[in-house]
């Protein structure tokens, strides 16, 4: 438990370039680039969201309920095949740099 809570007081205080870094890479290694495009901004199918730029607090807490199953309108049911890829601290990373994307 300790470890994770320094973790995550570290994660927050990364430079920007790094959450930067590690969220590209998450998003290619995660599939999320199959359906929402390569930098989020044009979806496999019009009826998929457009992702790159929305608000982080946003994204993950949408990401957080799909996985939850708090979500299951929409397209969530596409979504929950691939949450179980990422643990939170994924979320909270890939949301960060969805929000830096234009």
């Amino acid at each position: 438990m300790m470890k994770q809570a320094l973790f995550a007081l570290g994660a927050c205080m990364l430079p920007l370039t790094v959450v930067a870094a590690d969220g590209a890479t998450l998003y290619a290694e995660k599939t999320c680039v199959a359906c929402h495009g390569p930098k989020g901004g044009k979806a496999l199918l019009p009826s998929y969201p457009k992702i790159a730029g929305q608000n982080a607090a946003y994204a993950e807490q949408q990401m957080k309920d799909i996985k939850s199953g708090a979500r299951a309108n929409g397209q969530a049911a596409a979504m929950k095949g691939v949450m179980h890829l990422v643990n939170d601290a994924e979320i909270k990373v890939l949301a960060a740099w969805l929000e830096t994307l234009k």
